[in-house]
Order: C-alpha cells, then sequence, then structure tokens
C-alpha cells in the first residue's frame, strides 16, 4: 500500500518539464531528483516527501523518451504517479525503473492538490484519505507488477538470473 501527500498538475507535462534539458549531462540520480519539475513547480523539491504521489491530467511525460524524467521522479520520493494517460514511451520507461503509473481519469477528477492518497497497486485502488472517495485503475498483468515490486527491469533480471543458477 502506497500513502502520500498529491503533487497536482496539467495536461500535457512534457520530459522537459519534469526534467530541464539543461541537466541531462547529469547521469546522479540524487543531482536530478533536486531539479525535478523546477521548471513548472519551484515548490516541489522543497516539499516532496518520501511516499508522496504525483497526479496529472492527460499525456503525462510527453516529449523526449529520455529516462532522466521517470529517474528524477522516483528519486525525489515520489512513490505513483497517477494521470489521466501517460506518453507510451515515458510509460514504459517508468516501469523499467520501477516507478508505478496509473491511468485512472476518474481518481485524477477527484483528487486535489495536497489531498492524502493511498494506492493498492495489486488491486488497481485509489483511496483519497481526505474525501473518503475511491477510484479504480487497471491492475497490472504480473509480469509488470513483478518488475515495479523488483525495482525496475534491471533489478529483476539480476533476480531472475540469481534464481536461475
Amino acid at each position: 500500500m502506497l500513502k502520500g501527500k498529491v503533487h497536482k498538475y496539467g495536461s500535457n507535462v512534457d520530459t522537459d518539464a519534469i526534467i530541464p534539458a539543461r541537466y541531462l549531462n547529469v547521469s546522479e540520480a540524487a543531482l536530478l531528483a533536486k531539479h525535478c519539475m523546477e521548471d513548472i513547480d519551484l515548490d516541489f523539491v522543497k516539499t516532496v516527501k518520501p511516499g508522496d504521489i504525483i497526479v496529472a491530467d492527460t499525456n503525462f511525460g510527453c516529449g523526449s523518451s529520455r529516462e532522466h524524467a521517470p529517474l528524477a521522479i522516483k528519486t525525489s520520493g515520489v512513490s505513483c504517479v497517477i494521470a489521466k494517460s501517460f506518453a507510451r514511451i515515458f510509460f514504459r520507461n517508468a516501469i523499467n525503473i520501477g516507478l508505478p503509473l496509473l491511468e485512472s481519469p476518474e481518481a485524477v477528477d477527484g483528487i486535489s492538490n495536497g489531498d492524502v492518497v493511498e494506492v493498492d497497486l495489486e488491486k488497481g485502488l485509489i483511496k483519497n484519505v481526505t474525501t473518503g472517495k475511491q477510484f479504480s485503475a487497471k491492475p497490472y498483468p504480473e509480469f509488470m507488477s513483478q518488475l515495479v515490486k523488483t525495482g525496475g527491469l534491471i533489478e529483476y533480471t539480476k533476480k531472475r538470473l540469481a534464481a536461475a543458477k
């Protein structure tokens, strides 16, 4: 079960807004996290706490296909991103690094900035603790669920290889 305060954004939050292009020469995740969302929300890095949740409207993560964007979000402490829709490549990059994403238009419409939300990834349930309203999202297939649980594709592969020995 994930639980955190919501940081809410609108539509078409692109990868340059998530991590500005001027930081793309940085490869250390902790340094990327220090600049996460800074061009659209100067207070994000000051207020985000481990476990917090990003909620956004449509087409979250559009733009270039850089892995820096989901890595900056995850390393900043965000436990999950809920949106009406995600850019396809961003979705895959997020799963590959173990950042869970859920699509739920009803949840996005029923959650406000600052609300506290609980997420059950296995059941696809989203509860707005602040208002008491519940929403659903399609849970991941077992394979994708395992990728997220183990921390992404690299960790999943290491685990599988170790088990095969």
